[in-house]
């Protein structure tokens, strides 16, 4: 080759590095990004509850038993023995994964000492654990550095919820990947990178032994997130064979469809499908891949549009549901996972960030109060497996040292990390997002910004600038789409802003802010009713983007807290009573704001006498399903009698 040729390569190829940089650039200064959970502290209100609930069912777990798999898997004794129910039954270690992020989240939030002594003693720990086994590898999966190296040597047998012969192996190190990846970009752990980056390296090193074929094969078998973890690795490293090894990772299977924006989801298994999607996205924004991230977006958008209820969560039974036909939503008592909505918050907030479109924090609203803060018992603090739209069913709540579901070790995460989204930055200019109390402090730009709300129970919010440096910058307040035009109103030091936004955006508030400026914000929340997906005559009553339901009685709560069984122990077993006798919709919902009536003293409370048949629930209260607990209810209602 010419000099002038290779010169004239180099030339092309320095163009195509710089318009990619100058591409990614664009998207980094276009696309918002979040605090970290260190800045933003929540103030007194129901998310703050829900909080200290959570930290107190996080410490009262032992993390000798969570770590005693792990222990015994790399030849040593563990000094407690191991919780049972999924914890001894093949899934030995998951829930250890899920501690370490949940460990992560709570102390970046509270900041307590006791969370912080139990995460560095956990990755202390597990450390042994790695270099006992010498390869890099660790888990707690019973015989999995053997299964490993049977992998490595091609032998390969993948079913749905199995890897050769043990019980979803590549989910179950997911949650510890995704432990170690916390503990070192939320918690600031530098052990926990060291540990991380072995075992990537050690999955790494098995991935050159097997053809993309034999690897499409094991993806088979349920493997939670891992393109989305060893994509995370390779922007932490700085290494593109951790991204190689993320898109090695992704199931085609899935993905092709994806792509080319078809919906093939019927009959999958929900939460199988979600890690995957946010996995996709993540490669997206790391690699460029455009496929990838047209691929979650589609998914995002058919699920949130034709699979997901009115609290935001979807599947049945674990899966999708045909699309046409919700009928199993009605007559099944398990209803939507909670551990699916924990997911596809986080594919919600990749997506929301790197559109800025409130689209996405309507749904991210939606779910965080209707499904996930109504998950958690306020009381004891237990955690919800099925939320059961079935009309008269209940819900059942797990016990610390009794129950080891997936929707324990997400549950404990959910509630620790409120703090996540409030609030976003773009250059120096702040974006909020949602109407929660809780206190900003971005020490960079020396701002400190209070938001004291009793939202929802009241519809206004007031922001408070506490300190702040010199110089023009914007507060931008969102405008979500339940608050109609022309309704939303703003008030800076006592004084009315004229808004031009529309719902569906953001009201841009510009100007030089001093200390103690106060922005009051009220929004008004309306009555709606929204129908099931497939328009079945089965509908859901909401004020603003708050679920309203009813409690219709306390009588057959078999199970309400969960005992032990493996498979039925997070079933709500207890009699289904009868659909023809459950109360029914009689009015016109067209004037529905006419038939639901505010109770007098009770926020949030509304009755609808008129409204509901037979005559003994004619006087139920309508209230914010995540105030609902230990009864059952009514989310959905039927309009008209059932035969």
């Amino acid at each position: 080759m010419t000099t002038r040729k290779v010169t004239r390569s180099f030339l092309t190829l320095f163009s195509i590095l710089m318009c990619l940089y100058t591409s990614l650039q664009a998207q980094s200064q276009s696309a918002l990004h979040s605090f970290k959970l260190q800045q933003v502290t929540l103030l007194p209100g129901v998310f703050k509850d829900a909080q200290l609930t959570d930290k107190k069912y996080i410490l009262a777990l032992d993390p000798d038993r969570l770590l005693a798999p792990y222990l015994t898997e790399a030849g040593f004794k563990p000094k407690k023995k191991s919780y049972a129910n999924w914890e001894n039954t093949g899934l030995d270690g998951h829930i250890g994964g899920h501690y370490l992020s949940a460990l992560s989240f709570m102390y970046a939030s509270t900041h307590d000492a006791e969370l912080n002594r139990r995460l560095d003693y956990m990755l202390a720990e597990l450390k042994r654990c790695q270099n006992k086994t010498g390869s890099g590898y660790l888990g707690g999966t019973p015989g999995g550095t053997a299964m490993w190296k049977d992998i490595a040597a091609g032998k390969i047998e993948a079913d749905t919820f199995a890897l050769n012969k043990k019980w979803v192996p590549l989910y179950n190190i997911h949650k510890l990947f995704a432990g170690l990846r916390d503990a070192y970009t939320i918690a600031g752990k530098a052990e926990a990178k060291t540990i991380l980056v072995r075992l990537t390296d050690y999955i790494y090193g098995v991935s050159l032994k097997l053809s993309d074929e034999q690897i499409q094969t094991m993806l088979i078998s349920e493997q939670g997130g891992l393109n989305e973890v060893f994509a995370d690795v390779s922007v932490i490293t700085g290494q593109d064979k951790y991204l190689n090894l993320a898109r090695r990772f992704s199931h085609k299977e899935i993905l092709n469809p994806l792509i080319q924006g078809h919906d093939e989801l019927n009959g999958l298994h929900a939460n199988m499908q979600i890690p995957k999607a946010v996995g996709f996205q993540r490669i997206s924004e790391v690699g460029g891949d455009a496929d990838y991230g047209k691929a979650a977006q589609f998914f995002w958008e058919t699920v949130t549009n034709n699979r997901s209820v009115v609290i935001g969560g979807n599947s049945v039974n674990e899966h999708f549901n045909p699309t046409g036909n919700f009928t199993k939503m009605i007559t099944d008592i398990a209803g939507p996972e909670t551990c699916n909505s924990y997911n596809m918050l986080k594919l919600t907030r990749h997506l929301f960030e790197h559109s800025v479109d409130v689209k996405y924090m309507d749904f991210y609203e939606r779910v965080l109060y209707n499904h996930i803060l109504s998950s958690q018992h306020p009381g004891h603090g237990g955690f919800v497996y099925y939320t059961s739209m079935r009309p008269r069913h209940y819900r059942v709540y797990s016990q610390p040292q009794v129950d080891m579901w997936c929707c324990v070790g997400s549950g404990m995460e959910n509630h620790g990390k409120y703090g996540e989204l409030i609030y976003s930055y773009r250059q120096k200019n702040i974006y909020v997002n949602l109407f929660i109390a809780s206190r900003l402090n971005w020490a960079a730009q020396g701002l400190a910004l209070s938001q004291q709300t009793q939202f929802p129970d009241k519809e206004t919010t007031k922001l408070t600038v506490e300190a702040v440096k010199s110089g023009k910058f914007d507060i931008n307040i969102r405008y979500p789409h339940w608050v109609k035009a022309g309704k939303l109103q703003i008030r800076i030091n006592g004084a009315n802003v004229p808004i031009d936004a529309q719902p569906g955006s953001y009201v841009k508030l510009n100007r030089a802010w001093k200390k103690g400026d106060a922005i009051e914000v009220r929004l008004p929340m309306e009555l709606s009713t929204e129908a099931l997906p497939d328009s079945s005559h089965y509908v859901a009553f909401l004020n603003g983007p708050i679920v309203l339901a009813a409690k219709t009685d306390t009588t057959d709560l078999d199970n309400l807290i969960a005992d032990g069984d493996q498979f039925g122990g997070y079933r709500a077993r207890g009699k289904m009573y009868p659909l023809n006798e459950a109360p029914v919709i009689t009015g016109n919902l067209a004037d529905v704001d006419k038939y639901l009536k505010p109770v007098a003293g009770k926020s949030q409370t509304f009755v609808a006498p008129e409204l509901i048949s037979p005559a003994k629930f004619k006087n139920l209260e309508f209230i914010p399903f995540y105030k609902l607990h230990d009864a059952r209810y009514m989310i959905y209602w039927h309009e008209g009698n059932l035969k």
